[in-house]
Parts: structure tokens; sequence; C-alpha cells
């Protein structure tokens, strides 16, 4: 039996909650196409993502870690890779929409710079009088207007859903600005399981990434109550933890959350009574999260990993010498144009200089741009 893209549809009909959206229910795409004989709408905008010059590059983008620091630690697309594990998981518990949960998550942080934070906070403050800096709206531009891959249209014409979710993407860190799709209503339920998704997935990566590297000891984390409900889960009471004890803690940290989320959401769906697409958005809060008991202890250890690792020496070392490469390469080109190459030259005109300039450095990697810095300003470098 060969399953076409009507018999996949159906299989949504019949098998999806009613807050659930529909690939056949989607409002389309800015410009009209023939969708494909065995993919939904949804499933080809994953597709056309995962193709993208942007999702390649985050392989070489920092998370926390710099790449050349080590290969184990996470980067931006296996941070990416894992927020789309965790966001099909709670997709699937609540009977939504995977593909399009899973085409969110891999879109999310398209648009981030190098250097994680540090450098979006840089490339932030030097676009400050020309239209600012934010790693959402990045994605956004990416995927509308950055990525030439067709010659009807710029950008990928993803689907009016793809796009919202993209737009509405949010998190403690990351704030939404969707002026142009619905503000007044609250992202999809696909949506908001990517935001949840996020937050897990760089809590639990995070906390693995610190342990592994030094940065935090086992000593640091007592008395954090999420530690010790791990650590009495998987019976390690003190010494040395060692690389299989650390990587059990985090699988149970991760389905710990998970089941919360799947558990608390589905009751909040039971509790508001919705039972359409339109009636969940209309909701005046978000329905996807944590319960109030988990959310206090994933506070508590989210202000431990602020203080102890993103601030930790070694972290904000790098991000001092991230901020001046970025810098120095937008003041270097901003001084002399003619330094970028000549497909980005051509830009100018269409984009202005500053926004032109920001689009190539934030679609640099991390050795792209400490290479490219390396070239401008050390004279035993070759151009």
């Amino acid at each position: 039996m060969v399953f076409s893209r009507d018999r996949l549809e159906e299989i949504e009909d019949a098998s999806l909650a009613p807050y659930g959206i529909k690939a056949h229910n989607s409002r389309g795409r800015l410009y009209p196409e023939d969708e494909p004989d065995y993919r939904t709408a949804f499933q080809r905008d994953r597709d056309r993502i995962i193709h993208t010059t942007a999702f390649r590059r985050l392989e070489y983008k920092t998370q926390v870690f710099v790449n050349y620091e080590g290969d184990y630690y996470r980067t931006r697309l296996t941070h990416t890779i894992e927020v789309t594990q965790i966001g099909r998981t709670i997709a699937r518990a609540l009977g939504v929409n995977e593909d399009l949960v899973e085409t969110i998550c891999l879109a999310h942080d398209l648009g981030h710079p190098a250097f994680g934070h540090s450098g979006e906070a840089t490339l932030a403050r030097l676009m400050k009088d020309y239209g600012g800096f934010d790693h959402n709206k990045q994605s956004f531009r990416i995927v509308t207007q950055l990525e030439h891959r067709y010659t009807e249209y710029p950008g990928l014409n993803l689907t009016w859903e793809v796009l919202e979710g993209i737009v509405k993407h949010e998190t403690e860190y990351d704030k939404s600005d969707a002026a142009e799709f619905n503000p007044d209503l609250r992202g999809s339920l696909e949506a908001q399981i990517t935001n949840i998704a996020d937050e897990l997935a760089y809590t639990a990566h995070d906390l693995d990434d610190g342990l592994r590297s030094g940065m935090i000891t086992p000593d640091m984390l007592e008395g954090i109550d999420l530690w010790e409900i791990l650590r009495s889960s998987v019976g390690w009471r003190s010494g040395q933890l060692d690389e299989l004890t650390r990587h059990r803690a985090i699988r149970r940290l991760i389905g710990l959350e998970v089941t919360d989320v799947a558990q608390s959401t589905a009751q909040k769906l039971q509790d508001s009574a919705v039972r359409s697409v339109d009636e969940l958005q209309q909701l005046p809060y978000n329905v996807v999260g944590l319960s109030d008991d988990l959310r206090r202890r994933n506070r508590q250890l989210k202000d431990f990993l602020y203080k102890n690792m993103y601030r930790h020496w070694r972290v904000m070392r790098m991000s001092v010498k991230a901020e001046r490469i970025i810098t120095s390469l937008f003041d270097a080109y901003r001084s002399e144009p003619s330094m970028l190459p000549d497909h980005i030259q051509k830009t100018i005109a269409e984009r202005g200089l500053e926004r032109t300039l920001c689009d190539y450095i934030a679609g640099m990697t991390d050795r792209f741009a400490v290479e490219e810095h390396r070239k401008l300003f050390d004279p035993d470098v070759l151009p």
C-alpha cells in the first residue's frame, strides 16, 4: 500500500486531537504551489528547512562552548536536534501535529549568530540604530528572504502555520514579536510545545555539558531539589560521578520534565474545555508548561546554571573575545565595504549597508568568524 498525501491527511483527521492543526487545514503559502504526492504541507516544510544553508551552519555555531573547545559539547545544531526530539515526544503524547512541531523546532534557531547569546547581544548593540537584531526575527528573515533556492520566490515559501510558530517562538530568554501573525492570539499548541521543548533541552544538556567539562561538580549541586531527586532516582550518593551515571541522571531529568509537561498540559486542556485550534489560541494563557511544583524546582536549577555556568570565567572570557571579534568585523566592513565578497556587496543597495553587514555576520559560523578576523587583522595571514 502506498500512503499518498491524501491518505496521510486522512490519518491526521482520524488521529489528531481537535486542537491539533491538520495539514489540509493550513492557511497555505504566500506563493501558491501544488503540494507533493507523498508528503503533507508540513512535512515538505520540514524538508525545506533541513536542506538550507542556515541549518547546516548550525553545526559550527556555539551553544555554550565554542565548537573547537571539544567534540563532545552541544552545538547549536545538536541543541536543535534535541529540542526536536523532545518536541515530537510531547506532541505525540498530546495528540497534536508532530510534523508541525518538528518543523518549528528545526527552524527555531536558524537565525542565531556565531558565539551563542554573546554574539546575539553584540549584534543587537551594533544594530541598535538600524532596526536592531533578534535571532527570532532573523530566523524569519532567513526562511522568507535570505535563503535563495527557488526562481519563483524568495525564501522557502513555508506554510502560514510554520511561519507563525517561528514568529511566536518564546522562552524566558527569547520574546516574540508577532505583529503580522495575529498578535492578540496565543501560539498554536504546536508552537507552545516548541517553546517548552527548547527550555527543557537547554536546561538538561547545559547541565550535562557543565558536569562533563568540570565547570560544575556534583558537590556544587547539593541542595538543588531536582539534583537531589535525580541522585536518588539513579541510586548515586557521593564520590566520583562516572559517565554512565551522569547519562542516567540527564535521561531521568528529561523524562521527569517531559512527563510533567504532558500531564500538566493535558489537565489544563481538560479544564479549559477547548475544542478547536481557534478556541485554544483565544485563551488568555498558554496551556503548555510545567506544573507549578516542577516549574519552581526547574527555576532553582536554571538560576544555578546561570550563576555557575553561564557566568563561569571560561564562558565569560570567550564572550568577551566573541564581542571583540564581531565588533571588529562589523566596524571594518562598515569602514570599507569593498572588503566584502562581491555577492554580499550586491545586496547593499537593496538592504542598506548595516543590515547587509548584520545578515552576513549573523550567518557566520564560529570558526569562519575567527578565521575572517585573522585575515583582516593578522598581518601574517593571507586574505
